[in-house]
This record gives C-alpha cells, sequence and structure tokens, in this order.
C-alpha cells in the first residue's frame, strides 16, 4: 500500500546501502529487545499477582445464566444488566463456551493474555511513529528505540494486580492499543480510493465504533477517532460506510438493552450514578495512586522528553528550511539533510479564507501528529471525568486505561547517537557547516537527556515496583479506597484467590453456603450478621401467592463470591444496587465511601421479597414498621412500572417495545431510601402504626 514519503516502507525502499542496513538493524533490534524485556517481566509480574476479584466473579454468574438458557441476567427471571462492559461479558461467554473450561480460570487466562499483548502492541505503534519517520539525524546517525512509557505502566502494582483480575481492564488496554496502531497506519498511508484502502477505514471504523461496548468512558476516544476519520477529504458514501461500520453493531445492542433491560446504561452506571461530581474525593484517589509510588517522578520525566521531542522535531524543521537556504557550498550537506526529512519542504503556502482553512486543517488532519493529539486528548479528558466521578474504591484502578492512554506517544523514545560526533565541536567557515554542527550538538545533547531519563525511569522502576498502600490492604481507611488483592488474600490467607471455592475463606461464605441448603425448599431471606460468621433469616409466609415461587434471597454487598457460590434458582441482590435495580434507583449519599454510596436499608428487600415483615418471625433489629411503609412504597405506579420491566414475564415482542419507550424515563427514576419519604413523593397514604400486643 502507498505511503507517505519518509515513513518506513518509503526510507526502507530507497535506503540500501549497508549503513541504512546497519541503522535499520540497530533500531529495530533494541525495539525487539525492549518490547521482550517489558513484555516478559509484565507477565511474570502479573502471573505472580493473579487472582480474580470479587467484582470479577460478577459477570461469571451472567455467564452461568447465558450457558444455562436463562438470559445475559445475574438472577434468572430479572432482567438486569450487571455488567458494565458489554463485550468482555460475551467475550468470556464465548471462550467459555468453545472451551467448556472452569469460568475462573477463563476469565483469568483471557484477562492475562489480552493485558500481556497489550503492551508490545502498544509499543509497536508508538515504534512506526517514531522511526523512522522523525529527523534527518535519526536516518544518518543510529537510534535506539528504548521502551519508556511501557517501564512507567508495568512498574505500578495495580497495572499487575488487574491484569488478571477478571474485570475488563486487559480488555481496554488491548483495544486501545490496537486502536494506535491501526489509526496510526491509517495517518501514514496515502489516501486512496482502492478496495484494500477502503476495507481498512472501514475496520479502523468498525474497531473505534466498539468504544461504548468496551467501556462506555471510553466512547470518547472511540468519537474522536471517528470524528477525524469523517472530517478529512473523503466521498459521503465513505463517511457513510464508516457511520454504518462504527455504529452497526453498538446501536443495534443499545436497542436490545433499551429493549430488554429497560434503561440506557448498564445497571451499574445507575448504581454509581455515573454522571455525578465528587471532585474532593477524586483528588484524594489521585494522591492515593500517586503517592506510594511516587508517580509524580516517572511522569515528569516524561513530560521532558515530550518537551525535547517536540523541540527536537522543530529544531529539525528549522535546520533543514535554514540548509536550503544556505549557500550552495553546502549543498551536499543540505541535500542529505532535506531528503530524510518527513516533507518539511512540502509544506503549503498559507492559505486566506475560512473555506481555504478548513480544506487545509482538513488535509492536515492525516497526519501522524493528529492521533498523537486524539490520544493526548482522550486521556485528559478521562481522567478528569474520573477525578470528577471520585475515582473509585480500588486503588488505582479506574486511571489505569487513562494512564495507559496519555503513554502511548512515549511507548517507546528514540535515543539518536549522531553518525559523527566530532562534528559538534570541528572549526567550521561555511554557514550549511555552521548549521549541520548545531544540529549535531542539539542531536548528541538529546540523545544524553533521554539516556538520562531512562536510566532514572529504571532506577525509579526497581525501587518501587513492590511499594504498597499503608496498611497492606488490613485497613480500608477513612478514604474508602482499599487495595482489593491485598486486601482479599491478607483476610482469606491465600495470596492467588482465584475459584469461588478460594472465596469460601472469606468472612459469611462457608456460613451463607450452609444456611442456602438449609433454606433452600421453603425458601427464605438471608441478611448477614455483624459476628462474621452467620446469617439471619426473614422467613416466607406459608401461602404464597399464585405463580410465586418459594426462592431463597441473599441480601449482601459481595455480589461476585456470593453469586459464585450461590446456586442459579438463589436469587441474589446488594443494598448498592449493581444488581438491584431498586437500590440502584435511590438517591446518592454525598458522604458514602466511594463506589458504594448507595445503601437500601433491609426492610426493602424484606418487603419486595414478600417475607414475612412482623415481629416474632422478622429479625428484631428490623423495624416491623419500617416493612410495613416499603410495602406500601413499592405500590408507587412509576415504581411499579420499573418492577415489571425487569420482572415481568414472558418476555414478548410488546413488552419489548413498552421497554423500549419506557427506557428514558427508568434511567433518570430515583426513589428516596426512606419508605416514609418515598410515600409521600409518590402521595401515597401512610400505613397505620402497628400496636404492640
Amino acid at each position: 500500500m502507498p505511503t507517505r514519503s519518509g515513513s518506513s516502507e518509503g526510507v526502507t525502499a530507497t535506503s540500501g546501502s549497508p549503513a541504512a542496513r546497519l541503522r535499520s538493524r540497530v533500531a529495530y533490534g533494541s525495539f525487539l529487545v525492549g518490547a521482550i524485556g517489558v513484555t516478559a517481566f509484565f507477565a511474570i509480574g502479573a502471573w505472580q499477582r493473579r487472582w480474580i476479584a470479587d467484582d470479577g466473579l460478577i459477570v461469571l454468574r451472567t455467564i452461568r445464566n447465558l450457558l444455562a438458557g436463562n438470559g445475559p441476567v445475574f438472577n434468572a427471571g430479572e432482567r438486569v444488566e450487571a455488567n458494565t462492559s458489554t463485550a468482555w461479558t460475551y467475550l468470556l461467554w464465548f471462550f467459555s463456551w468453545v472451551t467448556g473450561g472452569q469460568l475462573e480460570y477463563v476469565a483469568l487466562w483471557t484477562a492475562l493474555i489480552m493485558s500481556v499483548a497489550a503492551i508490545p502492541l502498544a509499543m509497536y505503534g508508538t515504534m512506526r511513529l517514531l522511526w523512522p519517520a522523525g529527523s534527518g539525524a535519526a536516518n544518518r546517525g543510529l537510534t535506539l528505540l528504548l521502551p519508556l512509557g511501557a517501564i512507567i505502566y508495568i512498574t505500578l502494582p495495580p497495572a499487575r494486580d488487574f491484569a488478571t483480575s477478571g474485570l475488563e481492564n486487559g480488555l481496554s488496554i488491548f483495544w486501545v492499543a490496537g486502536l494506535w496502531c491501526l489509526f496510526l497506519a491509517w495517518t501514514r498511508r496515502e489516501a486512496g480510493d482502492t478496495r484494500r484502502e477502503r476495507a481498512a477505514v472501514l475496520f479502523l471504523a468498525f474497531v473505534a465504533g466498539l468504544a461504548p461496548l468496551i467501556r462506555p468512558e471510553l466512547t470518547l476516544l472511540g468519537g474522536l477517532v471517528l470524528l477525524v476519520l469523517v472530517c478529512v477529504r473523503t466521498t459521503w458514501w465513505m463517511r457513510a460506510g464508516i457511520v454504518v461500520a462504527a455504529g452497526g453493531l453498538p446501536v443495534l445492542y443499545q436497542i436490545f438493552r433499551m429493549g430488554y433491560y429497560a434503561v440506557l446504561v448498564p445497571n451499574p452506571a445507575i448504581a454509581k450514578d455515573a454522571s455525578g461530581s465528587k471532585w474532593h474525593q477524586g483528588l484524594i484517589y489521585v494522591g492515593n495512586m500517586f503517592g506510594p509510588y511516587v508517580l509524580l517522578f516517572p511522569v515528569i520525566l516524561a513530560l521532558v522528553a515530550v518537551a525535547w521531542l517536540l523541540y527536537a522535531r522543530s529544531a529539525q524543521r528549522a535546520a533543514v528550511a535554514a540548509l536550503a537556504e544556505a549557500p550552495s557550498s553546502g549543498r551536499h550537506a543540505k541535500n542529505d539533510e532535506a531528503k530524510d526529512d518527513d516533507n518539511v519542504l512540502d509544506e503549503p503556502s498559507t492559505p486566506t479564507g475560512i473555506r481555504a482553512r478548513w480544506d487545509r486543517l482538513r488535509g492536515d488532519l492525516r497526519r501522524p501528529r493528529t492521533a498523537v493529539v486524539v490520544v493526548a486528548v482522550a486521556g485528559i479528558v478521562l481522567s478528569l471525568y474520573w477525578i470528577r466521578q471520585g475515582g473509585d474504591f480500588m486503588h488505582a484502578r479506574v486511571l489505569l486505561t487513562p494512564l495507559f492512554i496519555l503513554l502511548l506517544p512515549i511507548m517507546v523514545i528514540p535515543v539518536v547517537l549522531p553518525q559523527d560526533a566530532r562534528l559538534a565541536w570541528r572549526p567550521t567557515t561555511s554557514a550549511a557547516d555552521q548549521i549541520v554542527r548545531r544540529k549535531t550538538r542539539t542531536t548528541l545533547g538529546g540523545a544524553v537527556l533521554l539516556g538520562i531519563i531512562w536510566i532514572a525511569t529504571v532506577s525509579w522502576a526497581s525501587i518501587v515496583n513492590q511499594n504498597t498502600l499503608p496498611g497492606e490492604g488490613l485497613d480500608i481507611g477513612r478514604s474508602g479506597i482499599v487495595d482489593e488483592r491485598r486486601f482479599y488474600a491478607v483476610n482469606m490467607g491465600n495470596p492467588n484467590p482465584v475459584t469461588a471455592q478460594d472465596y469460601l475463606e472469606f468472612p459469611r461464605m462457608r456460613a451463607m453456603v450452609e444456611a442456602i441448603d438449609k433454606f433452600h425448599h421453603e425458601g427464605a431471606v438471608l441478611i448477614a450478621s455483624g459476628d462474621y460468621d452467620g446469617w439471619y433469616y426473614a422467613r416466607l409466609p406459608q401461602k404464597m401467592p399464585p405463580n410465586t415461587p418459594r426462592q431463597v434471597t441473599v441480601y449482601f454487598l459481595n455480589l461476585g463470591m456470593t453469586g459464585m457460590l450461590a446456586p442459579l434458582d438463589v436469587r441474589v441482590v446488594d443494598q448498592m444496587g449493581l444488581a438491584y435495580p431498586i437500590a440502584a434507583h435511590t438517591d446518592r449519599l454525598q458522604d458514602g465511601r466511594i463506589g458504594h454510596d448507595k445503601i437500601l436499608p433491609m426492610e426493602w428487600v424484606i418487603a419486595e421479597s414478600g417475607a414475612v415483615g412482623r415481629y416474632p418471625v422478622l429479625p428484631l433489629f428490623l423495624d416491623q414498621e419500617v416493612v410495613q411503609q416499603a410495602q406500601v412504597a413499592l405500590t408507587c405506579p412509576q415504581t411499579m412500572d420499573r418492577i415489571a420491566s425487569y420482572k415481568a414475564q414472558p418476555w414478548t415482542f410488546k413488552r419489548f417495545q413498552s421497554s423500549l419507550r419506557q427506557s428514558f424515563d427508568f434511567t433518570g427514576y430515583r426513589i428516596s431510601r426512606i419508605p416514609e419519604y418515598e410515600i409521600q413523593r409518590c402521595g401515597l397514604t401512610m400505613p397505620p402504626r402497628i400496636r404492640p400486643k
């Protein structure tokens, strides 16, 4: 496929001399050594810290239901999307179906392979960006392509933790790395109307369009790439093809989501109020990530490296322009410098008028610098989004992908060694030779600076790569942020908890399994006790309404381990609302723990499950009057409609149409967590007080 002047293909085709081959071997050899070394270290570190998080187990219960024929649900008979990443859910389902392997190990290996593969893939894209399209000095001297951003990322212990957590982090960075490579490849190709070029553009659009299915917030990055694709000079038919390729699958799934789940977003987005604002907590989250690893140090070094690369690029252009105006005595040097530059002398004249400026902008979009700007903007905005949101309760987790995006342009850096360093001090008389001497000095100074930055970064990595949060996972602390892997490893005495059976060692889990077995036939609502080793229960009435099964309902925060240890005919719901819409639609507590700031009182689940709500059957620590109020509050017409939207069986085309229309209102619907206030909000009649017998 044709490439722009200065691309790797163009240089290789015209540079067949032994010196040129040596330069290519040194550059590509140094890249391979660095890529293999960094990838190996990351793979070993991730395997040593292998685990499946409690939240990583949540998606596996959905896959169990899919494989059992119950549909993409967390609880059979309840159409609730408990997983944020649609692509991760169906990817694991596919590999589980194909391999027939144990779900936990399917999730572990899929996450590990994608996480590890993302590193060399991202490095390859950056290598194509920096070599050999950079400066003439890079092409005429020796260039070492050394890993920098890749080292920063893999050094962070949470990056290695979430490489095998069962969560979608591995899929996210793998998608980001793949999109980076494809986008850069597109910017380096000459525009054309060949069948191969059209297919490549449509495939890039398809990959970018997967963003909302990977993670909803990644739509920003995918959307920016698509915006560039439709703004460049192309035909309207091609623009239509880009829109169809990018939007076909996400739009179809969105229609399915609205008609099946009756909301516009995954249920966790409602439970966590993804549009909320907690700037102060977000800044605490940043400090929690940066502090233990002195992350500000390599970030500053990376910024210095970026500043130098931008300056070197500008200096190269200035040097070539100066050589073009130098006396003819320097023509030989001038030609050597100019021919290696990436279209520096082909800059068009500055246009006048709005239309002309717009046309030039569209023409300039298809350049590698566009890809750099896109990922920089996306990384910054995504970081600000998560800071505004308040971060997460898991240490560093949600900032890892934005950090990975921001590091893309410097995953590797070019350390250029001039062909003849003696030119930097050789006395000269001609103007052209003086320009070459200045350029050689700049190149040599850059090599020293980038070499120091690389050595300092490696030294930092060797010191902090095993650092931990204060308390080492033993204490959550007032910030509400915890080193999730270490917390579970310490509490279960298992450095590598992977399977649901491993989580039987977590407090309350063995007792929960025993309680489920005890009440499996008669049904009950199980509520965790405060002693970490027992469960309270609320019995179901002897006579149940028609067509109402006697079902065990487990009400507990840790959905993953609970859902995987419970049979599929046991209902598992949580007070935060990840799998329980009633809790999800309550208002967010402003002073609650981040990621857990919706807490539905237990009386609601007693009322909603149809359990006996009176003493002495009701556990004494619950309020029977609040249960009675919750029973009335649940008769609020819109609340009843919301419950019917995900519980009504069977799921018919009429129900699909109804849910499709109602999804807009249900997404923003909120109820009061206090039943008494909810009764007032809905204009219902307060039930009479229960008189003690």
